[in-house]
């Protein structure tokens, strides 16, 4: 009984070591010199330790929220494919309907200039 889950261990353990093999090779080898480009924030824009109650650019979040939008319509776009024989019009229509509310919300974010940066 436990031997049919060797192979799933043997995948874990294989995993990990091709992980910290990587890592430590990383660690080893890459050159360290970071310099005040490379500390400078990117992601949100303004320093990690600051004033909590200082004022923040809101686009930076609005553009998260649309990737990761646009991320699950992927995510939900591939099942469906795969099983649209078996679903049939029903299943056609619900992801029409998806994407027709997914595509509202796109305009209206164009509309409103969430994609435009200064």
């Amino acid at each position: 009984m436990l031997g049919n889950y060797f192979p799933i261990l043997l995948f874990i353990v294989v995993g990990l070591g091709i992980g910290v093999a990587s890592l430590s090779i990383g660690r080893v080898l890459a050159p360290h010199r970071p310099d005040n480009e490379k500390l400078s924030p990117y992601e949100c824009g303004f320093e990690a330790f600051e004033d909590a109650r200082m004022k923040f650019d809101v686009r930076y979040y609005l553009v998260a929220i649309l990737f990761i939008l646009f991320d699950l319509e992927i995510a939900f776009l591939f099942p469906w494919a795969v099983a649209l024989k078996e679903i049939g019009m029903f299943g056609f229509v619900a992801m029409l309907i998806f994407l027709g509310v997914l595509v509202v919300g796109f305009i209206y974010e164009w509309k409103k200039g969430a994609l435009e940066w200064e």
